[in-house]
């Protein structure tokens, strides 16, 4: 079964992403927003695919405030980490966001919320999964 890393800050996003994966995707789901622990998570090989949420309000990594943007970056810039689906979710989705978000942080896809159609979701998310 693949798994899906959850890195969201908002119980009712976490909860609503989580049940659509495991119900309607028949996926695993994890779930941390502790920056140390999404390292180390991806490179242990425990998740075939990051939903990262951008803005991220306590997540600190080497003392530093970090968003998923930020988070995003050091994963795709380790070689070990680097070819991790990353797909980044939003809520602050205005005009040329998308690009901008994907550019600078080198993800793989770009979902803003809240998540209406549940199986485009899982369609999106399916398309980035590495196959079996």
């Amino acid at each position: 079964m693949k798994t899906v890393l959850i890195v969201e800050d908002d119980l009712v996003n976490l909860r609503v992403f989580s049940k659509i994966l495991t119900k309607r995707g028949g996926l695993g789901v994890k779930h941390t927003e502790d920056v140390e622990e999404v390292v180390q998570i991806a490179k242990a090989g425990e998740a075939d695919l990051i939903l990262m949420d951008v803005s991220l309000a306590r997540s600190v990594y080497e003392g530093k405030p970090v968003d998923g943007i930020k988070i995003t970056k050091i994963l795709k810039s380790d070689p070990e980490t680097n070819k991790l689906p990353i797909i980044l979710v939003t809520a602050h989705a205005m005009a040329g966001d998308r690009e901008s978000f994907l550019k600078e942080s080198g993800a793989d896809g770009y979902i803003s919320k809240p998540v209406v159609d549940h199986v485009e979701f899982i369609e999106k998310i399916k398309q980035l999964l590495p196959p079996e």
